[in-house]
């Protein structure tokens, strides 16, 4: 039976895009402790050779959506900006921590302006926009100068809680399924590599700002043939996916993937039965595309759980997790 600790121990390292390192050094860690030899980029993303001249990289990205400090206002809440395409509306009344230079965290909570009902008659109507929220900070402030007393500057980080859940019925709630589910598949990978004391011709890569576009641009092993980004699979209206399954697609807003790839991943979870649903995605991309977009060489096919409520409370299965891990192994047996 698959453990989830380190899953949650992931998900519980705040890592928004360009503030990542923490989580670039648990990602680090946890390779290494299991007797593998990684490396960083000059960009810090974590890389990790399974065997010699890797012809396949399996990525996953471990930045998540966060804020930044924009300003002070002068009743002693905070003015931010978004880190990533944050759903304001599922942000409003979330938790949040706020990061100092010097390392000490505050909390607070993200608010529409003007948040009491009983003082606000269009509070159910006003469009949740970044100019009309704010941080209520949980420090005794009155104004802009008791806020920068704290040692709190324009520029840090806001993170927003993640509350996850891991629940008997198999289901993982928490923000940031996307795309630290993804980054516990690459965990299982490596360790059922070890186990059964193999090497292959994969290179695992953890990215660290796919949230705002660049993360898998670069820093591949020059071998790298194929790149197999793991991350989300959606689920909505529009798309087939579930949370149960491994998210297949062909296609995202970006363009199509490599049709050789998604035809030989598809057939090998027919042929080993491993639950899976092809999927097209209106409004999406990946690290895959990035690294497409920024004129790398590669085939690039794009998998992954079924995340329900991306950008926003999600929720997966580990029975779509280890789908994934399922699929990635079966394609690195084939290689």
């Amino acid at each position: 039976m698959i453990s989830y600790k380190q899953l949650q121990e992931l998900v519980a390292i705040d890592s928004p895009s360009g503030y990542t390192k923490k989580a670039e050094d648990y990602c680090f860690n946890v390779l290494e402790n299991l007797g593998w030899k990684p490396s960083k980029t000059n960009k810090n993303a974590v890389k990790c050779s399974l065997g010699e001249s890797p012809k396949l990289a399996i990525a996953g990205h471990l930045d998540t959506l966060g804020a930044i400090i924009t300003g002070f206002n002068s009743n002693g809440t905070i003015a931010t900006s978004l880190i990533g395409s944050v759903s304001l509306n599922q942000a409003e009344g979330e938790y949040v921590r706020l990061y100092t230079l010097e390392g000490k965290s505050y909390t607070g909570t993200y608010l529409l302006n003007n948040p009491a009902k009983h003082a606000n008659r269009e509070l159910g109507t006003i469009k949740r926009s970044i100019e009309n929220m704010h941080i209520r900070l949980d420090e005794e402030v009155n104004n802009a100068e008791d806020v920068k007393k704290l040692g709190l500057r324009i520029g840090d980080i806001i993170c927003l809680d993640t509350r996850y859940q891991e629940l008997e019925s198999g289901f993982i709630k928490s923000r940031f399924m996307d795309n630290k589910a993804g980054c516990f598949v690459l965990f299982e990978i490596a360790r059922r590599l070890k186990e059964q004391g193999k090497t292959a011709a994969v290179e695992l890569f953890f990215s660290n700002y796919e949230e705002v576009g660049h993360g898998g641009t670069c820093g591949y092993a020059e071998s790298i043939e194929e790149l197999l980004v793991i991350d989300m699979g959606v689920i909505g209206d529009a798309c087939e996916g579930r949370e149960t399954k491994c998210s297949i697609c062909a296609k995202d807003s970006t363009g199509p993937y490599d049709y050789e790839m998604r035809k030989t991943l598809s057939l090998l979870a027919e042929k080993k039965n491993i639950a899976h649903q092809i999927d097209v995605y209106p409004f999406y991309g990946s690290d895959g595309s990035a690294a497409l977009r920024a004129g790398n060489d590669f085939r690039v096919a794009l998998i992954g759980p079924g995340v329900s409520a991306s950008h926003g409370m999600e929720r997966t299965h580990k029975k779509g997790i280890e789908a994934t891990v399922d699929l990635c192994m079966a394609y690195i047996e084939q290689m």
